[in-house]
C-alpha cells in the first residue's frame, strides 16, 4: 500500500509529463515483490498497477485493459506466443516418442559422472545456437533426468542451459539474435546496408559478457567455481533427493526409444529455419509437420493421441507465456514513464572515451535486468550511444560489443525475462528459483566483462 500511495503522490507532483526518479518505482516494486513472494506473475502485475497509478490513477482500469489488448495484438508478441507454443508442442511430442529418453541413454554412455553430465549439457547448449527458445526447452528437458541420476539440481541444469542460450546466440551470426541486431544496426546506419553480417562478425570478439558467461560454465561443472548463494542450497537438496514440484515436461518411458525421434525433429527445425531465412516460427511449423507423420508411420499413436500430446505441450507453456505477456505490459508502462530515456539522460554527461564501453555496459545491463526488455533497450540506446562514441572518440566496436553484452546479461539474469521463464519450465523448477540461483554467476560474469571493457578501452 505504501508503494501505491507513493505512486499516487508521484502522479500529483509530475511536471510537464516528466516522471523523473518516479519512473523507477514500478521496477523497484516488481523486484521487491519478487523477493518477498517468490512469485513472478503477481510481482509483475503489482509493478504494472504501480505504473498505471503513477501515470493516471483515475484511468487505472481503462489503461490496464487497453495496454493489455495492445500488447496481445502486437505482431512481435503474437510471433513469440506462436513460436513458444509450437516449440512446446514439438518438445512434448519428442518426449512422448521416447526421443528424449533415447538421447539421455546415449549421452549417459559418455556422461558417467556429475561433471560429465554438466559438460554434456554445456556442449549440447553450444550446438543448438540457432534460437534461444529451442535451446532453452530442448536442452533442459532432455538433460534434467540424467542430472537427476547424478543428483544435479534442476536449478544447476537451468543455469547451464541459460548460460548457452542468448550468450551463444549472439556469438553466431546465423541466429535469431544476430539477425535482429544486424537489421537494427543497418536500419540505424551503423552498418552499411548489405554489409551487416560481415561487420557483425568483426564485433563478435567484443561481446565480452557472452564469452565470459559461456566460459564460466565448464569452471562450475568441474568444481573450480563452487556452488554460490541459493545454488548451494539447491545442490544440497538435490543430494538429498529433493526435487522441485510442478514439472510438466516429463520425458515418457517408452519400451524401445529411438534416438532418431530426438535428432530428426530438431534437425528439421534447424534446416527449415535456415531455409526460411532464419524464421524460427516457420521452422517450428515445418518441424511439427514432419514429426507428426514420422511418429504415425512408427505407430507411436494415432492422430488424436499425437495432437493431444501437442496440445499438452501448448498448455504447459501457458504459465511461462503469462509471465512473458505481463512483462511486455510492464515494458509498455516503462516506455510511457520514459524510464530508459531518463536513466540514459542521467549518465550520459559523465561519460568519456576511456570509460564509455564499461559504463554503457553497466547502465544498460541494469536497464535490461530491471525492465525485461532486451531488444527494446537496443533500439532505444543505439541512437544515443553511437553518436556519443563518435563524439568522444571512443572505440566504436568495443562500445557496440558493450551494448550487445548488456542485452545478453538482461536475458540471462532478469527474473521475469522470457529465457529465464522458459528455461525454468524445461528444467522443472520455478522461474524465481532459477533466477536467484544463477544470479551470483551472472554477476561474476558481468564484473569480469566490465573489467575487460575498462582494460580494452
Amino acid at each position: 500500500m505504501a508503494v501505491l500511495a507513493l505512486a499516487w503522490y508521484g502522479n500529483a507532483t509530475i511536471v510537464d509529463g516528466q516522471f523523473g526518479w518516479f519512473s523507477l518505482l514500478p521496477v523497484i516494486a516488481v523486484l521487491g515483490a519478487a523477493v518477498l513472494t517468490h512469485r513472478s506473475v503477481e510481482s509483475l502485475l503489482f509493478g504494472v498497477l504501480v505504473g498505471f497509478v503513477l501515470i493516471d490513477p483515475g484511468s487505472l482500469v481503462r489503461n490496464l485493459v487497453n495496454t493489455s489488448l495492445a500488447t496481445m495484438s502486437d505482431g512481435t508478441t503474437a510471433w513469440i506466443l506462436m513460436l513458444t507454443f509450437l516449440v512446446g508442442g514439438l518438445v512434448a511430442l519428442i518426449n512422448f516418442s521416447g526421443g528424449t529418453q533415447a538421447f539421455g541413454s546415449w549421452v549417459s554412455r559418455f556422461a558417467s559422472s556429475r561433471s560429465r553430465v554438466l559438460i554434456a549439457t554445456w556442449i549440447m547448449g553450444l550446438m543448438i545456437f540457432i534460437d534461444d527458445y529451442l535451446n532453452a526447452l530442448a536442452v533442459s528437458s532432455s538433460m534434467k533426468k540424467l542430472g537427476d541420476r547424478f543428483r544435479v539440481s534442476r536449478q544447476m541444469i537451468a543455469y547451464m542451459v541459460d548460460s548457452t542460450s542468448a550468450p551463444m546466440c549472439v556469438l553466431v551470426p546465423v541466429s535469431t539474435w544476430a539477425i535482429f541486431i544486424v537489421g537494427l544496426f543497418e536500419s540505424n546506419g551503423v552498418f552499411p546496408e548489405g554489409e551487416g553480417f560481415a561487420r557483425y562478425v568483426e564485433l563478435i570478439p567484443y561481446i565480452l559478457y557472452a564469452w565470459v558467461a559461456i566460459l564460466m560454465v565448464p569452471m562450475v561443472s568441474l568444481g573450480w567455481l563452487p556452488a554460490l548463494g541459493a545454488m548451494k542450497k539447491a545442490e544440497a537438496d538435490a543430494c538429498k533427493g529433493v526435487r522441485p514440484h510442478g514439472d510438466d515436461l516429463q520425458p515418457a518411458e517408452v519400451a524401445a526409444p529411438r534416438l532418431r525421434n530426438f535428432l530428426l525433429p530438431l534437425l528439421v527445425f534447424v534446416v527449415a529455419t535456415w531455409h526460411f531465412d532464419f524464421d524460427t516460427l516457420l521452422g517450428a511449423v515445418l518441424a511439427l509437420m514432419v514429426t507428426v507423420p514420422l511418429f504415425l508411420w512408427q505407430g507411436l499413436g494415432n492422430l488424436s493421441r499425437l495432437f493431444d500430446e501437442i496440445l499438452g505441450g501448448f498448455s504447459s507453456m501457458i504459465l511461462p507465456m503469462t509471465v512473458v505477456l505481463t512483462s511486455f505490459v510492464l515494458q509498455r508502462v516503462n516506455d510511457q514513464l520514459g524510464l530508459s530515456g531518463f536513466v540514459l539522460d542521467q549518465v550520459v554527461p559523465y561519460m568519456n572515451a576511456a570509460w564509455l564501453p564499461a559504463i554503457a555496459f553497466l547502465v544498460l545491463s541494469v536497464l535490461t535486468f530491471a525492465t525485461g526488455s532486451f531488444w527494446g533497450v537496443y533500439a532505444i540506446a543505439l541512437p544515443v550511444l553511437v553518436p556519443l562514441a563518435q563524439a568522444l572518440g571512443a572505440d566504436l566496436q568495443l562500445t557496440l560489443g558493450a551494448l550487445i553484452s548488456a542485452g545478453v546479461f538482461g536475458s540471462h539474469a532478469c527474473f521475469f525475462g522470457d529465457a529465464t521463464v522458459i528455461t525454468a519450465k524445461g528444467a522443472g523448477c520455478s522461474p524465481y528459483s532459477h533466477a536467484i540461483t544463477q544470479l551470483p554467476y551472472a554477476l561474476i560474469a558481468a564484473s569480469v566483462a566490465t573489467a575487460l571493457f575498462v582494460l580494452l578501452a
